[in-house]
């Protein structure tokens, strides 16, 4: 299980990572882009979606994306909003800190400045 403290510790960790999270969302950031947030889910079709505190949506491959799903279902999902993004949903109950930190770790190089990743690479 992984919780906001631990999100916190492992974005700020990232080179530029940054917490903009609130009380109703939770929000990573690299650079001013978002690598991870808050799911809002789609509780009533007519009503306006609802904050899951519980679901992160991390940027990641297509193709990692669907290796995630097939794999890790009991983890991983998505919903018709985020079918052609570039992102999963996790669930935060069902993902340890070792992998959590491997996905905000690859979206981070997703979003952030090729200086920034160029740097890390070379820190090794």
């Amino acid at each position: 299980m992984v919780d906001r403290e631990t999100l916190r510790r492992l974005v700020e960790a990232l080179p530029s990572g940054h917490d903009a999270s609130t009380e109703r969302a939770l929000t990573y950031l690299v650079a001013g882009k978002g690598l991870a947030w808050t799911w809002n889910e789609r509780v009533h079709p007519k009503k306006p979606r609802v904050p899951r505190l519980d679901v992160l949506a991390v940027r990641c491959s297509f193709e990692r994306r669907e290796m995630l799903l097939d794999t890790a279902p009991d983890r991983f999902f998505i919903d018709d909003h985020y079918r052609g993004y570039a992102g999963v949903l996790v669930r935060l109950d069902a993902i340890d800190e070792d992998e959590m930190a491997g996905m905000l770790e690859a979206a981070w190089r997703m979003v952030a400045p090729k200086a920034l990743v160029k740097a890390r690479d070379l820190e090794g």
